[in-house]
Order: structure tokens, then sequence, then C-alpha cells
């Protein structure tokens, strides 16, 4: 195999094999692309039509080229848990899988949680943590020592996955979307055996579903929020998949149905990072707008019955129980 013989297949847009897609992003990581080569291969596989086969690949190549945490490489007995969005819904909406994911953390669950700032919210899941005071510059070694001393680490993604430099100059100067645009949420480097995952658009459930199956997870909610959000909403039904032993299979959340009031979409915005940040803060206090922390219930929900914590009903109580007391131990790392 050679690029130039595999770019030809997607040019004639036919399906690469796994051995091919392997080799193309290998390649990529390990710097043996041109930038032309690789702006050929990112535009030829969205042209093609990007499937599981090319996502897994690029997923594969990612978490071997990633920097490790000692001791967390997916085999654990005990279940690391991620809660993420793919992001890019355009609805500035607060940080909810951020407080979502310090809740589950106080509550007992190894949380590693894998993100980057802000690239089309108000504020990313690194800027809310680092205004927290928690912090984002964390070595493997430190931070596996905090997953196991607090439950909780940042995993600051361009700290993680530096083989990325190879390929970052030409999907800036190609200015369009790219496979690494879903990749995101599934480069974890402490891969966690249980992942809340949002997709803001439906249509790619399907293709996200798949390469979580050929890529490895015990459990994971996958969904698109209502109203084309990346999380669990409450002001209509979220459609998705569970994935479980192997298997996929079509799921609906209805917030209504769990005791949930349907709120307004705009009552979960927020217009800046000083905004998001202060509310943030009231959330994890137990004392935020309504809207917001019932999200974040219905959100936790999701992620302790994918914790073997009981069916969705009985989660939502506990969730919202949690939530409403807001946090026992305070916010971790900080004194």
């Amino acid at each position: 195999m050679t690029i130039p013989e595999i770019l030809e297949i997607i040019a004639q847009r036919k399906p690469l094999t796994d051995m091919q897609a392997d080799f193309m992003f290998t390649e990529l990581m390990d710097g043996k692309m041109t930038e032309s080569q690789t702006g050929a291969f990112l535009m030829g596989l969205r042209v093609k039509g990007e499937d599981s086969t090319d996502l897994a690949a690029g997923v594969r190549a990612g978490v071997a080229h990633a920097i490790k945490i000692p001791g967390f490489d997916g085999t654990r007995k005990e279940p690391v848990i991620d809660t993420c969005g793919t992001g890019g819904d355009g609805q500035c909406s607060f940080n909810n899988s951020t407080a979502v994911s310090l809740f589950l953390a106080d509550m007992g669950y190894t949380v590693a949680k894998h993100g980057n700032r802000a690239l089309s919210s108000s504020c990313g899941s690194a800027d809310a943590l680092e205004a927290l005071g928690i912090p984002l510059d964390m070595a493997p070694e430190k931070a596996a020592e905090g997953l196991k001393k607090h439950n909780f680490a940042f995993l600051f993604a361009p700290a993680y996955h530096p083989a990325f430099k190879h390929v970052m100059p030409v999907r800036q100067q190609l200015g369009i979307r790219t496979l690494f645009n879903f990749m995101g949420p599934l480069l974890n480097p402490a891969r966690p055996s249980h992942q809340l995952l949002g997709v803001g658009d439906p249509e790619r459930l399907e293709l996200m579903g798949e390469t979580l199956l050929l890529t490895g997870v015990n459990r994971a909610l996958l969904f698109s929020g209502a109203g084309g959000f990346d999380e669990l909403t409450t002001w209509g039904v979220n459609r998705g998949y569970i994935i479980h032993d192997g298997v996929m299979e079509k799921t609906t959340v209805n917030p209504q149905q769990l005791g949930f009031k349907a709120h307004d979409p705009k009552e979960v915005v927020v217009t800046s990072k000083e905004d998001a940040v202060v509310k943030l803060k009231e959330i994890l206090a137990g004392d935020g707008p309504r809207a917001m922390m019932d999200m974040v219930a219905l959100n936790l929900a999701g992620c302790l019955h994918l914790l073997d914590k009981g069916p969705m009903a009985e989660c939502a109580e506990l969730a919202r129980d949690t939530v409403y007391t807001g946090l026992k131990k305070g916010i971790p790392y900080v004194e």
C-alpha cells in the first residue's frame, strides 16, 4: 500500500478496508504525509462519505499516539466514566457535562474528563474547570494520582495528543468540517469503560455508535437531545442508542416520564464565560437556575443508569436529590 494508491481509491468514492484506513491514519499521525496529501485525504473522506471504518481507524491511531495515563488503559475492573458531547451544536448552553462529571466524582465514581477550551461555545470544559481552580496541566502521573485521590482528573486534549500537530495546520487551512470533528469525544487517553455521549447532529448517531462498538466501550448512552442539543434535554424526547455487551440498541429518554418539567431551551443559555462560571458555581452549590439543575440531574441519571444504579426512573430520583443537595465534598483539588 502507498498513500497515492489509497487516495486513488478514495477519489473513486470506494470504501476503505480496515487495513487501508489504519495505514492512512498511522501515516498521518506519524507525520509521513505531506500537507497536500493530508488535505486530499480529509477532503476525499468527506466527499466519499465518512463511515465507521474510517472513524474507528482514526480513533485507533489517535489513541495509539496519545500520551497514556499510568494504570488507566481500559483494562481496570472498576468503572471509569466520561461525560461529553461532540460540541458544535451552536446552542451556547451552560457547562452541563462538566457539572455532571463533578457530581459523579463527588458520589465516588472515577471520572476522566477529556476536553478542550471553547471552540464554538461560550465556555469550554477546560475554561470552566480552570475558573473553578482545577488544574489543567497535569502530567500523566499526576492525573493518575488525581483519579485515585479525588475520583476526578481533567485531561486537556492538546496536551495528550501531540501527534495532532501533523493535521492541525491543514484543518485550519481547509476551514471546513472533517472527520476529526467527530473524533474528540472518542479519544480519551484514560480509555473509559462507560460513556455518556451527546451528538448534536442526529444523522451522525449511527456513525458514532458503530465507532464506539469498534473501538471498545463496556456501556454507553449515545443520544441526540431535542432541538439539536448534544446533551440530554428536558424539553423533548431524546433519541439514540444504548451500547452494552457489544450490542447497540435504539433507545429514547423521555424526561416527562421521569418527572422533569419541560423547560424552555432559552433557560439554559449563558451569555459569556463569566456568566457560565457563575452559573456552574451555583449549580454545584445546589442553588442554580431550575432549568439548568434539572438538565444536570437528567444527564446524571443517564450516567447512573449506565453505572448499574437501576432503571432510569430510580436513577432520576437519586440524581435530583444529589444535584439539589449540591456537592458534599466540595470542588476537587480546591482546598
